[in-house]
């Protein structure tokens, strides 16, 4: 256990001291973990000829139906032509709706359509499982630390976007 970091640890006045080797190692988790967390989403994409662009933009849609494009650009850090060829391929297959705004008619809203959400239902499902199964295995107050990590990590106009979403969930 490092330093600082025992069950006698005040609070976060103890200072957690790591190695470069352990950050080394908490680096290469990361990837590894992504790497398992993508891999079940990733063949069922790979069978409607999708890649991860198009798993965040349906699963960014799907959290916030209705979210015009300019939201979704922000939130997923892509340029708007990149943004636009996953989108394209995803209306044409009727996956995503883009309508016309009620406001202002230069916006588009989007929104999955039946075939969208049973989609999103799919790589969703695999990814809980994961998710489930892990945090099971590690337990609650594990689960709360590793979310403080991931917080922590996160750019904070991302993270407060995070937050925001959070809390209008539950």
């Amino acid at each position: 256990m490092a330093e600082g970091s025992g069950p006698g640890a005040a609070g976060g006045e103890a200072l957690l001291f790591l190695t470069d080797e352990q950050l080394r190692k908490g680096i290469e988790a990361m990837f590894f973990a992504y790497r398992g967390f993508t891999a079940d989403p990733d063949r069922i994409l790979a069978e409607h000829g999708y890649g991860r662009a198009h798993h965040r933009a349906i699963h960014f849609i799907n959290r916030t139906p209705g979210t015009t494009v300019n939201n979704l650009l922000a939130i997923l850090g892509v340029t708007k032509q990149s943004l636009n060829r996953v989108l394209r391929t995803l209306v044409e297959d009727g996956l995503v709706e883009s309508r016309v705004g009620k406001r202002d008619k230069r916006e588009r809203h989007l929104f999955l359509t039946e075939r969208g959400q049973e989609l999103e239902q799919a790589l969703s499902d695999a990814q809980r499982a994961r998710m489930r199964a892990a945090y099971r295995a590690a337990g609650p107050e594990a689960v709360a630390g590793f979310r403080k990590v991931l917080e922590a990590m996160m750019e904070p106009e991302l993270r407060r976007h995070y937050v925001r979403d959070a809390e209008s969930v539950g």
